[in-house]
């Protein structure tokens, strides 16, 4: 989900009787119909049929038609439509912050250390595999390309000459307190994605410096 999208979804929760009704549909654990959402927090029920639309259309809430009775057939009735939480993660972060990804980087490095790897060395390996995944994904290019999808992950590329400045670094709370592992992963993933994408002027290059991420891409 793009930062626009994310932000509006964000937004919908501004409004009390919107976030009160999704913190009522989330908290019932099953999928909740107009009329008891209605009940529960007295509502009118033509404010709760808005609202939870509402939810819908920014991606909070998904629907479904289910008849409550039980009964099928002639005669049953029509199905109710039913709100639960979307299973969509929606989150929003400024600066850009990108845990889940190295989450995933740090997982596939300890797996590989499981099977018997030096686990800076898995690290390094995962974070640079992963990297060049999301190059390949990419359309093949060189600089533009590079550049376009470091920015799509959070590192706001500035290019400056001869080399790619990364101005945020998207795993900054974690480099702040484990420095080592994970600004050598991050070398090892900018690295990935530059080949991956098949721009081979680049060199990744640990060169931390005040107010950058510690990576800087150096071009041949």
């Amino acid at each position: 989900m793009d930062l626009a999208s994310a932000a509006s979804s964000v937004g919908a929760l501004a409004d009390p009787t919107r976030r009160a009704l999704y913190e009522y549909v989330v908290g019932r654990g099953a999928p909740v119909g107009r009329e008891d959402a209605a009940s529960a927090l007295d509502l009118p029920q033509h404010t709760v049929n808005f609202h939870l639309d509402r939810l819908v259309e920014a991606g909070l809430l998904d629907t479904e038609f289910k008849r409550l009775s039980g009964r099928t057939g002639p005669g049953a009735g029509r199905p109710s439509k039913l709100y639960r939480r979307t299973a969509e993660e929606v989150a929003v972060s400024l600066p850009d912050r990108r845990y889940d990804l190295v989450g995933h980087i740090l997982a596939a490095g300890v797996e590989l250390a499981a099977d018997g790897e030096v686990l800076d060395e898995a690290v390094a390996r995962a974070a640079a595999a992963t990297g060049h995944s999301i190059g390949v994904e990419a359309a093949p290019g060189d600089l533009p390309e590079f550049v376009r999808v470091l920015a799509d992950h959070g590192f706001e590329p500035r290019v400056e000459d001869d080399v790619v400045l990364l101005v945020n670094c998207p795993f900054h709370a974690l480099a702040q307190a484990h420095t080592a592992l994970v600004c050598g992963l991050n070398r090892s993933f900018v690295q990935g994605v530059a080949d991956g994408v098949g721009c081979t002027r680049v060199t990744a290059c640990l060169e931390p410096e005040d107010g950058l991420c510690c990576v800087k891409a150096r071009l041949s």
